[in-house]
């Protein structure tokens, strides 16, 4: 008898039920855009570090996914410090229902 293979949505975190899987997803694509443009640059952890005013330690926590207990405004900020422009666009949805909060990345290597 095969094991019975559940499919998940895109966020992992509402699969897992946790009740602000929104917010964790764009954190964890703020983080994850964090460690590649380290890795693109060819920071060391402590260059980074230094370059964004913050402890090697927290460097190393954020390369490996760990960002609980840091805001989401901060995040988009080291991301600014790391060279890349930052834009927020507030736009109406098309139909009377609650807006939703989305990141787009565009960068190349």
């Amino acid at each position: 008898m095969a094991d019975a293979v559940e499919v998940g949505s895109t966020n992992v975190y509402a699969d897992l039920g946790y009740p602000d899987a929104e917010a964790l997803q764009r954190k964890a694509s703020l983080a994850s855009h964090i460690a590649w443009t380290i890795k693109a640059r060819h920071l060391t952890h402590e260059a980074a570090a230094e370059l964004l005013g913050i402890d090697q330690a927290d460097i190393v926590k954020i390369v490996r996914g760990q960002f609980r207990g840091t805001s989401e405004a901060m995040m988009l900020e080291w991301i600014a410090r790391l060279g890349h422009d930052v834009t927020i666009l507030v736009t109406k949805t098309a139909r009377q229902r609650p807006g939703k909060i989305g990141l787009e990345f565009h960068c190349s290597s």
